[in-house]
């Protein structure tokens, strides 16, 4: 059976969602939006463990750079403290067996002395290179040396960044940087030392919001109430797109004839099946793994948010103290659960089930880097079962790193993968994108979102969401999308000309 529709949205993550509810608002009748989940939120959904703690797919926070963004997502939950926890952003790097503040190159006065001189003087060495330097810097390495100098590159920017993206600094882009990485104050960073200041709260999310309940994911089931339910349809997975016929075939032998497609299908997989294989190479992405902690006790981090881990002795490169978030992440102080294990994975004294009060560690593992801790393997005791490497690695770093001690109640373990975790920002992206994505618009195809456009400067949710709202106004009447063209500029200032909600 072939099933005719004006527009075609596969994908019900913040860009799909983006795009149905902008043609819900321009009344326009004929569309339809597809997905294989069972529910919307695509890659920023939220995961329930048995035992009741909550799990986002990532480090998800809300900060926005449009007002249609906010006034959509206050549409969906609410406002106010009922629906949202605002929190200011407390963000520590682990390193050198201490809590350095983020940013890291802002804050060197908290290492030793030794590194306080090699990060100081590579700091004015980077500022006279910089002042002689040809040209811009020829990839993302270049830059972070001509910014911040062989010291801080070394001790930080290298390493963790490696563990983040799974490649080498000198194999990326740095056109994607613009926000997403704070430059240094030489005088400023001298001064810090000096004084011995911590200098924190950079950054466009130093103060965010999070739902009360439901994670990240009850934003975008919230989005995908407010559309008509005959429009939206779940556990439809894409298999194939014939770009001539305009036909998208499901798994179940289905097919869509569209007139336009939007696609949040990642871009390598899409230009793939239709025989684009060399520019789909081009094209790089690392996997993730995110590992949930459920533990019983008071969290002793106090209101610390996400932390950075640029060292070997654990697996992952972020950690979000996830129960700080909401209170609800967590199952309620008097529900009762056994002990699985303790934090250094042997079996507890007993596993009778308890009360709480419970916290929770939320833990990011870049795969194409991952490499098992250099320590024995963990057994898990208790009623934990069978994990895999790097779940009991996971539990070796957070004691590694003091997120965990070793006698820690362990009453919840959650672990999934997700093939498409970071667009990476490779040195041939750009070529590829320039030349792919016009080339689908030839055939009626609007590939957008984290992976269907590939631009990791603009893959937050607010972006995501705006991509697919900004490709619906460019279908239906030829708009240019901005924050497909200009990240800088959408990046660089709060858009309030463009309304969800009618004034």
């Amino acid at each position: 059976m072939v099933e005719k529709v004006g527009v075609l949205i596969v994908g019900a993550g913040p860009t799909g969602l983006g795009a149905a509810t902008r043609l819900q608002q321009h009344g326009h009748k004929d569309w339809l939006l597809i997905d294989a989940a069972p529910e919307a939120g695509g890659l920023a959904c939220t995961d329930v463990t048995p035992e009741g703690f909550l799990f986002d797919m990532g480090g998800h926070v809300i900060f926005s750079h449009w007002n249609y963004f906010d006034e959509l997502l206050d549409t969906a939950l609410g406002s106010g403290p009922d629906a949202w926890n605002t929190l200011q952003r407390v963000s520590y790097v682990w390193i050198r067996d201490r809590w350095v503040a983020y940013p890291f190159q802002n804050n060197i006065s908290a290492l030793p002395k030794e590194d306080q001189i090699k990060c100081l003087s590579g700091l004015v060495e980077a500022k006279v290179t910089n002042a002689i330097a040809q040209g811009r810097p020829k990839n993302f390495d270049e830059w972070i040396c001509r910014v911040m100098g062989p010291g801080i590159a070394d001790l930080f920017m290298r390493p963790y960044n490696f563990k983040v993206w799974a490649i080498p600094t000198n194999l990326m882009q740095c056109n994607w940087l613009g926000e997403r990485v704070a430059t240094v104050d030489v005088d400023r960073a001298i001064t810090n030392v000096i004084n011995n200041k911590e200098d924190a709260g950079w950054g466009p999310n130093a103060v965010f919001r999070f739902p009360t309940s439901g994670g990240t994911g009850a934003i975008w089931k919230g989005v995908a109430k407010l559309l008509p339910e005959e429009h939206q349809r779940y556990g439809q997975k894409v298999v194939s797109i014939d770009k001539d016929a305009k036909l998208v075939t499901l798994e179940n032998g289905h097919q869509y004839q569209y007139g336009a497609l939007v696609s949040t299908i990642p871009l390598d997989l899409t230009l793939t099946w239709l025989g684009k294989e060399e520019w789909a190479k081009g094209l790089q992405h690392s996997s993730s793994h995110i590992i949930g902690i459920g533990i019983r006790g008071e969290c002793p981090h106090g209101t610390k948010c996400w932390l950075y881990f640029p060292e070997s002795n654990c697996p992952f490169y972020r950690c979000t103290v996830f129960s700080n978030y909401a209170k609800l992440n967590c199952p309620a102080d008097d529900a009762k659960l056994p002990t699985l294990c303790l934090g250094d994975g042997s079996a507890p004294a007993s596993s009778e089930p308890k009360e709480g009060p419970y916290w929770s560690l939320m833990f990011e593992v870049s795969e194409s880097n991952y490499k098992p801790v250099n320590q024995e393997n963990v057994t898990l005791g208790g009623t934990a079962g069978t994990w895999s490497d790097v779940v009991r690695d996971t539990l070796i770093g957070a004691i590694n790193t003091q997120l965990m001690k070793a006698g820690d109640e362990v009453v919840s373990l959650y672990h999934r993968r997700i093939e498409h975790g970071y667009p990476t920002p490779s040195l041939g992206r750009d070529e590829v994108l320039e030349k792919a994505l016009p080339w689908l618009q030839q055939f009626g195809i609007w590939s957008r979102g984290r992976f269907g456009s590939y631009k990791y400067e603009v893959a937050n949710q607010d972006h995501s969401l705006m991509l697919g709202v900004e490709c619906v106004d460019n279908i239906l009447y030829g708009t240019k999308e901005l924050t497909l063209a200009y990240p800088d500029i959408v990046n660089a200032k709060k858009n309030s000309e463009l309304l969800y909600l009618k004034k």
